[in-house]
């Protein structure tokens, strides 16, 4: 049995991660900043503890971890996955909507896993989740400030692995990409008001294609939750998780001409690459082995990579193995 703290759990994928786990028995603290909504969302049960958290108000963290560690007596995983998103051309984002977003987006994760960090360092051990997107690995006009905050939680993820490892702590940020959630609704995406003409073409026509894709994207959301419970027991996990046929496919485009004719050349010649896009920690290079739990396995492929495509294409294998590299 596992104890969650999740951010971010009141709806989208921290509300659909959080009912994964209480089914499954684990303990979760699922924060939001009305506590009233995540009862709405999940219910009464007795290995649910539901608190108020604006991720801005680092106090209010480390209270929040205090009372988690009081009522479950540690915390085992942490998934950060508050936040939210804005769309607008850079110049037409003002500094107040940058600095807005950067304070949820990037501080907020930070003071978190600040208060977090205590418990898990004298218990030498812990999973940190920290939700990022495709935008963290490529950037797009119309989200360039947004996705200059996943870029941001992107490189604070590696250097908190390398940190934490010898402590027993893992780190991985998770890059999905377009999922049937409310991140494109007015909730969870602040559009900037000022519209300046000369974008229309590129920064403008992201704004209208956003409003089109509204809960049309091809992204299952159940299933990203189901690999993300799934994958807090994953042994040597990866710093990257990247997740969804979009962010692959995106990955594969970026891949300089070397690594895209090493990649054409077959399914063989192809694992130096995708285990470079991943960028799995030394001791997976070492052993050239990744071992993943039996949900994470995918059937349409054997790396962590190809099984990304698993939440927009197919269902998971039943069969646990190692992964050769």
């Amino acid at each position: 049995m596992k104890t969650w703290f999740i951010t971010g759990a009141s709806r989208g994928f921290g509300a659909r991660v959080a009912q994964l786990a209480l089914e499954q028995g684990d303990n979760v603290v699922a924060t939001a900043r009305n506590a009233a909504g995540v009862t709405d969302r999940l219910g009464q049960h007795s290995n649910l503890l539901a608190l108020p958290l604006d991720v801005t108000d680092e106090e209010q963290a480390r209270a929040a971890a205090a009372r988690a560690v009081e009522r479950f007596g540690r915390i085992d995983v942490l998934l950060n996955n508050a936040g939210f998103g804005l769309l607008g051309a850079v110049e037409e984002a003002t500094a107040e909507e940058v600095e807005r977003l950067y304070r949820t987006n990037v501080f907020g994760l930070l003071g978190v896993t600040r208060a977090v960090l205590p418990y898990m360092r004298a218990q030498r051990s812990g999973r940190i989740l920290n939700i990022s997107s495709i935008g963290g690995y490529r950037s797009a006009a119309g989200f360039g400030v947004y996705c200059s905050t996943k870029f941001a939680v992107e490189g604070l993820s590696e250097a908190l692995n390398q940190e934490l490892a010898p402590l027993g702590i893992h780190v991985t940020v998770v890059e999905p990409g377009y999922f049937r959630t409310d991140f494109l609704d007015s909730s969870s995406l602040s559009v900037s008001p000022t519209r300046i003409e000369d974008y229309n073409g590129t920064a403008g026509a992201t704004r209208n294609r956003a409003t089109d894709l509204n809960h049309s994207q091809p992204g299952d959301p159940a299933k990203l939750a189901s690999v993300l419970v799934a994958f807090a027991d994953a042994v040597n996990p990866p710093v990257r998780l990247p997740l969804g046929s979009d962010t692959v496919a995106a990955m594969k485009r970026s891949m300089p001409p070397t690594q895209r004719s090493w990649q054409n050349g077959g399914r063989s010649r192809c694992r130096p690459t995708l285990a470079r896009l991943t960028r799995r920690t030394p001791e997976f290079v070492r052993a050239g082995v990744h071992r993943l739990p039996a949900r994470f396995i995918c059937k349409r492929g054997d790396s962590a990579l190809e099984g990304a495509r698993c939440c927009h294409q197919s269902e998971y294998s039943e069969q646990a193995s190692e992964q050769p590299r």
